[in-house]
């Protein structure tokens, strides 16, 4: 497996999170972010572009960041 798969990657979630599992994980790719769900990692992800990251950054309520 190669250390640039995302499953080999450290993903990390909010410290805003609940305790409930109820969480997105993120990780850095080379020029993207990966998103997963944390109930179901092996579900899938979806993966954006830096910039597009940075967008959705900017449009989030301050108190999400």
């Amino acid at each position: 497996m190669n250390a640039m798969e995302p499953s080999t990657r450290y993903w990390r979630r909010s410290g805003y999170s609940g305790g409930n599992g109820d969480c997105v994980e993120v990780t850095t790719l080379p020029g993207a972010i990966a998103g997963r769900d944390s109930k179901a990692p092996n579900a899938g992800m979806t993966v954006v572009d830096r910039p597009r990251w940075a967008e959705f950054l900017a449009a989030s309520p301050s108190s999400l960041e």
